[in-house]
């Protein structure tokens, strides 16, 4: 079989232009897939299904009714409701298909998309490492034995092993954003609310958003336009027309030698291009992030995920027996007993703290006519897998999932739309730079870092 374009924009041109085929790709797939099985990223696939459904596309196409997506066969995070593959949100006690589809996907596959395979994940998304007790570790396609990020490790590993060309993570503080950076590739968290909710195994409705993971701008671009029906074209900025806020404060601290020197890099390449860089920080938003992160996470997702194993016809008891992560069951019992989030810490979180970060962000964007901000997604590269409760940074042993999301919790928190893009290599694991934007500005953060991609230095391809 000759290669297949790498990108999902490629294939979809080239199936236009009958230089390769659905078929062909769905082939690819499912070749890919077993040929590295080893990296753990994929938890369910049906090839005889995906051979029919490519099959289809072919034929719709041929007959003149291809669709947007007609025949891109998608890598799935399997804590998205799919009625076609399993949904297990990667974990012991939910087995099968789920009764509908997830809302935003219905929207990729009402536009000819394919529901390719399930990827694996942290376990029930409440982590960043991938190492699942239930399912099984996901490796980092740039280094075996390595994290590839959590909690849409596996979908990120999938599209940067080159199994799928692009996939679907969700994303709560920063599950789509961590992974892209530690993997190389590009994921997008987009506004929160910006597609439809639902269908998805919760962790919180006011952090909670599906968000697509892929090797380009363009491609996050049309995954985006389709699940929020949005029709706006993507309109790459002149250089010289952006300006970038770098918040050194917090985000820029206690950087890994590698990260700081590769993300350094990058800030210069994008200065020389044109790019006005504006150093300052926003009133401070890091009381209010310590304030509000756990407290709507904890409350909420108690209650959320008895609602979803109601409509998966378990008990709450059930899905918490079937937990396999320990890191994952602490935090859930946790919550069963006195040590429960109080609702007082919840509505405090909701009504004060998360506002203010949010007035905090406008007001910085406003003062300083910001495009958007620009820091490490990660402060440190990838660490060896097994390393769930601490990490060494610089000498020093810190909480591995406060490190990792140190600089992707405010945005989650926010509801700000947030791009990860490469940044370079750093003993040969990829360091992320993330740009942020407002709510609601996620066509405009896009065009941004689709300006971004053509000064940034392209990573090597993956080994694999």
């Amino acid at each position: 079989m000759p290669p297949m374009p790498h990108t999902a924009s490629e294939l979809l041109a080239a199936f236009d232009a009958g230089t390769t085929s659905a078929r062909d790709h769905a082939e690819a797939v499912i070749e890919s897939a077993a040929a590295r099985a080893d990296l753990g990223a994929v938890l369910a696939i049906d090839p005889d299904a995906l051979r029919a459904a490519a099959d289809a596309a072919d034929a719709s196409r041929k007959a003149g009714r291809s669709r947007r997506l007609e025949g891109l066969a998608l890598g799935l995070k399997d804590n998205i409701d799919t009625t076609t593959l399993p949904t297990t949100g990667g974990t012991g006690a939910l087995r099968g298909p789920a009764p509908t589809d997830a809302p935003a996907l219905a929207r990729l596959t009402g536009e000819g998309a394919l529901a390719a395979a399930k990827c694996n994940l942290h376990e029930l998304a409440f982590g960043i490492t991938s190492n699942n007790g239930a399912k099984g570790a996901v490796h980092n396609p740039w280094k075996r034995g390595h994290i590839p990020g959590g909690s849409s490790g596996g979908t990120a590993a999938a599209v940067a092993a080159g199994i799928v060309p692009a996939g679907l993570g969700t994303d709560t503080g920063g599950s789509v954003r961590i992974p892209a950076a530690l993997c190389g590739i590009k994921g997008f968290r987009p506004t929160t609310g910006r597609y439809p909710a639902g269908g998805v195994v919760p962790l919180s409705a006011t952090r909670d958003t599906i968000g697509p993971l892929a090797s380009t701008i363009a491609d996050l671009a049309l995954l985006d336009g389709v699940m929020a029906a949005d029709t706006a074209p993507l309109a790459p900025r002149d250089a010289g027309s952006l300006r970038l806020g770098v918040p050194r404060r917090v985000l820029w601290d206690n950087l890994e030698t590698g990260v700081a020197d590769r993300c350094e890099a990058a800030l210069e390449a994008l200065a020389r291009a044109g790019v006005t860089l504006i150093e300052s920080d926003p009133t401070d938003l890091w009381a209010d992030d310590a304030a509000a992160s756990f407290p709507i996470v904890l409350y909420e997702c108690m209650r959320e995920l008895d609602d979803y194993c109601a409509t998966r016809g378990i008990t709450l008891q059930a899905l918490i027996a079937g937990i396999g992560s320990p890191d994952v069951r602490g935090i859930i019992e946790s919550q069963l007993g006195e040590g429960a989030m109080p609702e007082a810490a919840y509505r405090a979180a909701l009504d004060i703290h998360r506002p203010e970060m949010q007035r905090n962000w406008a007001t910085w964007f406003a003062e300083h006519r910001l495009d958007g901000a620009i820091f490490p997604t990660t402060p440190l590269t990838a660490c060896a897998i097994g390393l769930d409760e601490t990490v060494t940074l610089n000498g020093e042993q810190l909480p591995t999932f406060g490190t990792y999301i140190r600089n992707t919790d405010h945005g989650s928190l926010i509801g700000a739309p947030g791009i990860s893009l490469p940044a370079g290599l750093w003993n040969g694991l990829p360091v992320g730079i993330e740009i942020d934007g407002l709510p609601g500005q996620d066509r405009a953060l896009l065009d941004t870092a689709a300006a971004l991609e053509t000064i940034l230095q392209p990573l090597p391809p993956c080994p694999g």
